[in-house]
């Protein structure tokens, strides 16, 4: 059912939900035609159907009058609002559920339009579909991100993303690569979606503040691998998670059947890694990708997995690798007349699990030829579990690790060093400094690396502020680092005649 914005009915949205066994039903005049959905009521716009959602502390039901008087001609709720009884109502038992399925009619199916990515996993997202971007650009495809780098969330709510790719359609764009959050699988945000191919790049430890358990959280990624969503998946099976998928899916018959390609670190050859860049040989091809870092030698062979499996033109997309520029935050190498003077480097990267660090600790202990230095946190308010664990990690991988503030959000930033220390063994306790300032603690790393060191600067990445909970400030490390760089020039004792 393809259908463009503005010739879809509040019926055609109904029945939509039904095929989807979803039960539904219609109260008013199921022929009114609808110009897309949203569920936000400060964005309602003329035509559009209104959804309710219901979430921790808002009821959507609470906004349906004011989003009527807005211009909204329908209503997607769980329960007759007779004080807008002239206004078509479709009633579902959860509208959350619903929205999905309701948000792709609503907009015309426009996941059917593009060529369609899903990549889900803990780490490693962000840059594999800023990967595909290049690949499909350079074959050709005008191509839109859905991510962690272009929005408020990684994956937005049904309504929005179903808008976003309405509006790539629009813009003429032929093909999409989406991040997929856990926490839009949980809440049913991509549901209506229909991809070509989906991805899992690996799975570790992170969110159990919303899913509890590891066990729940991995099966909230693993929901994105059914053939209801796309036939055929790609997943990394060095990694053990990844592994069990695979044999899972693999195992499945009949309508749950999809076609299932695995990739390892067996398929390549001659893998040479730097700072900048990194190259192997790939299914007979030598590949070069201007993106240093061990962990993105992955990342790269994921990405063009994923264009074997589609229609694209390899040896033109293979050319956006070797032009490729460096991912916002990830591992991305902050270089200053400074770093060149003195002979060392600085890399950013949005680590903030503890599988994340490790991989960036340990493919900067590899490159340094000298030592590695480290900065690092944890965030408040979110998972505590894994600050002991990353402490652990910092204090066995780097040669220097400072403890430093995160993103607090109200919390002690000294109680989360507190926590964050209690996991370093105590052989390797000297090699951990406090410093709770994250300014301080980043210009220290700079004053203590030598020539032949890398200087990891891990958990913020392409983040430009600091939220301390009472304020949020303005704080991009890349900037911070070339700002102390030059202090640092300029502090420095000056030869005399």
């Amino acid at each position: 059912m393809i259908a463009p914005s503005g010739t879809v009915t509040v019926d055609v949205i109904a029945e939509r939900l039904r095929a989807s066994d979803i039960e539904a039903r219609v109260v008013g005049v199921g022929a009114t035609r609808v110009a897309g959905i949203t569920h936000d009521s400060r964005a309602v716009e003329s035509g559009q159907v209104f959804a309710c959602l219901r979430g921790e502390s808002f009821d959507g039901h609470e906004f349906a009058e004011g989003a009527v008087a807005d211009g909204a001609v329908a209503l997607l709720v769980d329960h007759e609002v007779p004080q807008l009884e002239t206004i078509p109502q479709i009633v579902v038992d959860d509208t959350r559920v619903a929205v999905g399925p309701a948000s792709a009619a609503a907009w015309g199916d426009p996941s059917e339009r593009l060529i369609t990515i899903g990549i889900t996993g803990t780490n490693g997202k962000t840059t594999t579909a800023q990967l595909l971007h290049a690949l499909l650009e350079a074959a050709g495809h005008p191509t839109g991100i859905i991510g962690t780098l272009h929005g408020p969330r990684t994956t937005p709510e049904a309504p929005d993303l179903h808008s976003t790719l309405s509006r790539f359609v629009d813009e003429g764009k032929t093909a999409v690569v989406m991040e997929v959050s856990s926490h839009a699988l949980a809440l049913h945000r991509i549901d209506g979606t229909g991809f070509d191919v989906v991805a899992f790049t690996n799975f570790g430890h992170d969110h159990l503040d919303l899913h509890g358990s590891p066990e729940a959280y991995f099966r909230a990624k693993s929901a994105l691998f059914t053939s209801t969503f796309a036939p055929v998946a790609v997943i990394n099976v060095d990694d053990a998670h990844g592994s069990l998928l695979a044999d899972t899916l693999s195992d499945r018959t009949g309508a749950e059947e999809m076609r299932v390609v695995t990739i390892d670190s067996t398929d390549l050859r001659d893998v040479e890694v730097g700072v900048a860049a990194h190259d192997y040989r790939w299914r007979d091809r030598d590949v070069h990708v201007a993106l240093g870092g061990g962990f993105n030698v992955l990342n790269s062979q994921m990405a063009l997995s994923i264009i074997d499996e589609l229609d694209v033109d390899m040896d033109a997309a293979l050319v956006g690798l070797e032009e490729f520029g460096s991912v916002p935050g990830r591992f991305e190498l902050v270089e200053t007349p400074e770093t060149i003077r003195r002979g060392f480097s600085v890399v950013v990267d949005y680590a903030h699990t503890p599988d994340g660090l490790e991989r960036v600790l340990a493919d900067a202990s590899e490159i340094a030829e000298r030592r590695t230095i480290a900065v690092f946190g944890c965030a408040g308010r979110r998972d505590r579990e894994k600050r002991p664990l990353m402490g652990a990690i910092a204090a066995r991988l780097a040669d220097v690790a400072i403890a430093t503030s995160d993103n607090p959000r109200g919390e002690d930033p000294d109680e989360i060093i507190g926590d964050v220390l209690s996991g370093v063994p105590d052989e390797y306790r000297a090699r951990v400094l406090p410093i709770t300032d994250r300014r301080r603690a980043i210009h220290h790393a700079l004053t203590v690396a030598e020539s032949g060191d890398v200087v990891v600067i891990a958990g913020k990445g392409h983040e430009t502020t600091q939220d301390l909970g009472s304020e949020t400030i303005e704080f991009d490390d890349r900037r911070i680092v070339s700002e102390e760089l030059n202090d640092i020039v300029h502090d420095e004792p000056k030869d005399t005649p």
